[in-house]
C-alpha cells in the first residue's frame, strides 16, 4: 500500500482529492494502513465485499483480500443511476487503476482457508489506463500510442475513426494488431491448438472486422511497422523481426481471406433465418456446415452470433462433428 501511494500520488502526482480506495469489508489491517499511510478521510475508504474484493486462482488454491484504487474522472463521466459511485454502479466515472491482492491463505475443497507457509502480494497497475488520465483523454484508444494506429487504419480503408460505437472495428484493428505481432515475434505461431489457436482467432477477428471498413484485400500485415514504432525502444523486439511477423500475418490473411467472404454471406443468411423464425439459437448443424464448408471454427461463428444477441448449439456442433468423423472413418475402411 506505501508503494502504491507513494508512486500514484508522487511519482505520478495524481490529485490526492479524486484518488479513492476499497479494501474487502473484513481486512480491518489494510483500512487502518490507508488511513495512516495516504491520510485519505473515511468517506474515500471503501470496505467492499467479496465479489470484487477477494481474489482467488479458482474454487480452490491460493486467494486472498485486495485492494484497489480509483480515480474520479469527474461529472463528465457521471452516469444516470440514483447512487452513481464505487461499489454501486459500473460507469466511467470511477475508474480503478491499480490493485492489490494480499495471496495470503489456501482455499481447500471444503472452502476451509489455511495461512499460507509464504504469503505474497501480487499487484498491478493499469499502464495504459493511467496513460488517458494523464494525457487528459476518454479512454486508452485515445492514448497517444492507439492513436497512431487508428491514423493508420484511417489511411488504410479511407474513412474517418469516430470515438463512438461507428469506430469499434477500427479499436479492434488496432488493439488485435499489437496483440498479433508482439505473439509472433514471441515464436508463437498461427495454429490450430493451443496459444498458436488464440493468435488464429484474434488475427482472423481483426480481419472480418477489416471488411465492416472495406478491407477486403489483406492489410493487417501493413500495421507492423506502425505497431513497432508507436512503441519506439520498448518495441526494439518487434522492430528487428517486423518482416518476419509481417509476412507470417499476411500468409494467414490470404489463407482466411480465401474463404471468408462466402462463408460471412452464409452466415449473413442464416442469422436473418434464425432470427425470422423467432429463435435465438444458431442450430448446430448450420455452425458445423460453417466449419467445413467455408472453414469457420466454432469460435468464429459464437463471435458472429452474439454480435447479434444469439448463441450457437454447441452440443449438436460436436454431434455432426463426431458423424462426419465416422463417416469418414467408414469410408477410410
Amino acid at each position: 500500500i506505501r508503494y502504491a501511494w507513494e508512486f500514484i500520488s508522487q511519482v505520478l502526482k495524481l490529485e490526492k482529492d479524486r484518488l479513492y480506495a476499497t479494501v474487502y469489508e473484513e481486512d480491518d489491517e489494510a483500512y487502518a494502513l490507508w488511513q495512516k499511510i495516504s491520510g485519505l478521510p473515511e468517506e474515500r475508504i471503501y470496505r467492499i465485499g467479496a465479489k470484487d474484493n477477494f481474489w482467488s486462482m479458482g474454487d480452490t488454491g491460493p486467494c486472498g483480500p485486495c485492494s484497489e484504487i480509483f480515480y474520479d474522472r469527474g461529472e463528465k463521466y457521471r452516469c444516470d443511476a440514483p447512487e452513481c459511485g464505487i461499489g454501486k454502479c459500473d460507469c466511467d466515472r470511477y475508474m480503478e487503476i491499480w490493485n492489490l491482492v494480499f495471496m495470503q491463505y489456501d482455499r481447500d475443497e471444503a472452502g476451509q482457508l489455511t495461512p499460507l507457509p509464504r504469503p505474497s502480494i501480487d499487484t498491478g497497475m493499469g499502464l495504459e489506463r493511467v496513460a488517458s488520465i494523464l494525457q487528459g483523454v476518454d479512454s486508452n484508444y485515445d492514448i497517444d500510442i492507439m492513436v497512431k494506429l487508428i491514423h493508420k487504419i484511417e489511411s488504410l480503408c479511407g474513412k474517418i475513426y469516430d470515438p463512438g460505437t461507428a469506430g469499434f472495428p477500427f479499436r479492434v484493428i488496432a488493439d488485435h494488431s499489437r496483440s498479433c505481432s508482439f505473439l509472433i515475434a514471441d515464436g508463437v505461431m498461427p495454429s490450430n491448438e493451443g496459444r498458436g489457436y488464440v493468435l488464429r482467432r484474434i488475427l482472423r477477428r481483426a480481419v472480418r472486422f477489416g471488411k465492416l471498413l472495406g478491407l477486403d484485400e489483406p492489410f493487417l500485415y501493413k500495421m507492423v511497422p506502425v505497431v513497432a514504432e508507436s512503441l519506439g525502444d520498448f518495441g526494439c523486439k518487434l522492430a528487428e523481426q517486423q518482416e518476419i511477423v509481417a509476412k507470417v500475418i499476411k500468409m494467414e490473411e490470404e489463407r482466411f481471406q480465401a474463404t471468408l467472404q462466402d462463408g460471412l454471406q452464409i452466415a449473413e443468411e442464416i442469422i436473418i433465418a434464425v432470427k425470422q423464425t423467432g429463435n435465438t439459437e444458431i442450430g448446430g448443424q448450420a455452425a458445423f456446415t460453417l466449419y467445413d464448408t467455408y472453414g469457420f471454427p466454432l469460435d468464429l461463428t459464437k463471435d458472429i452470433a452474439e454480435e447479434h444477441g444469439l448463441t450457437v448449439d454447441e452440443a449438436g456442433f460436436n454431434q455432426a462433428m463426431a458423424k462426419q468423423r465416422e463417416m469418414a472413418k467408414k469410408a477410410r475402411k
